[in-house]
Order: structure tokens, then C-alpha cells, then sequence
């Protein structure tokens, strides 16, 4: 990467060359700010092969399955490599294609690519398999050396877990929970849920403490809040009716004005 950006006059490499930092640093785990980078170094420098790379690989993992083709084709016509082959066809697959992905999985780059890339070929072709409804022929896509090898090597995870999949969409429970189990012993990055599958298969069910906890301290929250409001709406009454008393106190008392006393009655008879 370092030799394609040298093509370019020295600070111009490195802004592009810090997008695509970015573009690494984000890709997994946000994908979205991850690809406006990308955009960014694309508008830099369009004609260099390991940019297209990195804009179609952003866009790819944010399902723009159309641009990220677009730019792995791009890449590839600069380079002449055909590692990108299995990407770019599971992009076709992206698209509601997967007979063209499985066309690409029968063509003479196969042969070129590493061992590496060939078990994603198969992955791919088996994936597409799966979308045309062909659950059997999948099974038989992915057994191969590969899979029956008992070498742990990067990919050993992944296959043995879509050899799983595949399996268990066939009805081969029991042969599936086997496969699962293998792919866990295989997995060292944690690239798959191979556990969490075969905890389903057993019938365990997981609670996440995590959620429950948020839950709960939400709902005391919400108690605190609810009762903090009551006292509020308590005291304020309180308050008033302490005001009411207090300016009765206050408020002199008007004395009743005494009426004249009635003048006495003659007394007729005396007079």
C-alpha cells in the first residue's frame, strides 16, 4: 500500500494514507464511519488500486453490494489479482445473484487463488447454494480435504461451522451438533457463535445478566422517579395549606360592631 500512495506527491499520501487508517481502525466496528472515510480517500485518489480495495471492503460491510463490486472490479483491473474473486462473488449474492456467484466458483480464477481463498470460494458457492433452495448440494460444496483435515489454520472455524449449518438445514441434527463442536475447538478468535448454537441444540437458554441488570436499575429509576414526584405534589400542599394558616394568623381580627341597645318601651299604664 505504502509503494501505490507513493505515487502521489508526498502530503496528498498522507491524507490518504490517514483515511485509510481510519478505514481499517472502524471497519468492523463501525462500519458506517468507516465507509465516509473511505469516500473521503476515494475523492483523493481514485486511481490507486488499494484505495478502490478499501472503498469496496467499506462498502461491503455496509451492504452496498453494488459500489463495493464496482470498486473490487476497479482494484482488480489496476492490479491483475484475482484474490478479491471470492468477495466479489458473494457481492453477486449481496444482489439477489447467486447463480452468478456460483458461475464465478466454476471459473479458472478459482485455480489461482491461495488455499486461503479457495476455501472462501467454496463458502461462497455454498452460501449461494443455500439461497437457490439447493440445501443438499450445499453439504456436498463444502466437504472436501479441508474440512476432514484436522490442521487448524485460519478459515478451519468458519467451514466447519457453515458445514454445521448446512447440515442442521438438512435435518442431520445429530451430525451437526458434531460439526458445531468442531468448529468451537477451532475457534480461537471468536469469529463464530458456534457455542451459543450448540447451547440451542441442547436446549440451554442463556440469560443476559447485563440486560436484566439495565432493566432493573431502569425500572427502580423510574420508582424513584415516581415517588420523588408524589413527595413533590405532597409537600407543595403542604405548603399551601401552611400559608393559608399562617395568613389566618396573621390577619387581625375585626371586632363586631356593638348595636345601640334598644330604647325602653313607655309603659302605657303608668302614663
Amino acid at each position: 500500500m505504502r509503494q501505490e500512495l507513493m505515487s502521489l506527491p508526498k502530503g496528498l499520501a498522507e491524507e490518504v494514507a490517514r483515511n485509510l487508517v481510519m478505514v481499517a481502525n472502524l471497519l468492523d466496528e463501525d462500519p458506517e464511519q468507516a465507509y465516509a472515510y473511505s469516500r473521503i480517500a476515494l475523492r483523493l485518489a481514485s486511481r490507486v488500486a488499494a484505495v478502490r480495495e478499501a472503498a469496496g471492503f467499506a462498502s461491503y460491510a455496509t451492504a452496498k453490494y453494488s459500489e463495493a463490486l464496482a470498486e473490487f472490479r476497479a482494484a482488480r483491473r489496476m492490479t491483475g489479482s484475482v484474490e478479491l474473486w471470492p468477495v466479489m462473488a458473494d457481492c453477486e449474492r449481496g444482489m439477489g445473484r447467486p447463480e452468478r456467484a456460483l458461475a464465478m466458483a466454476g471459473e479458472p480464477e478459482v485455480n489461482k487463488l491461495d488455499k486461503a481463498g479457495q476455501v472462501e470460494m467454496r463458502l461462497v458457492a455454498a452460501g449461494a447454494r443455500k439461497d437457490m433452495g439447493q440445501a443438499d448440494a450445499a453439504v456436498v460444496t463444502l466437504q472436501s480435504p479441508e474440512l476432514a483435515s484436522n490442521s487448524v489454520q485460519p478459515w478451519t472455524a468458519r467451514l466447519r461451522y457453515a458445514y454445521a449449518d448446512a447440515l442442521l438445514d438438512v435435518g442431520r441434527e445429530t451430525e451437526a451438533r458434531e460439526w458445531f463442536a468442531k468448529a468451537l475447538e477451532a475457534d480461537q478468535g471468536g469469529q463464530t457463535d458456534a457455542s451459543d448454537r450448540l447451547a440451542e441444540l441442547d436446549g440451554v437458554e442463556f440469560t443476559d445478566a447485563l440486560v436484566e441488570s439495565d432493566d432493573e436499575a431502569a425500572e427502580e429509576t423510574a420508582t424513584m422517579e415516581t415517588a420523588v414526584e408524589e413527595a413533590e405534589v405532597q409537600a407543595e400542599a403542604e405548603a399551601e395549606v401552611q400559608a393559608e394558616v399562617t395568613e389566618s394568623a396573621e390577619k387581625p381580627v375585626e371586632k363586631p360592631a356593638v348595636e345601640p341597645a334598644e330604647a325602653p318601651k313607655a309603659d302605657d299604664d303608668k302614663s
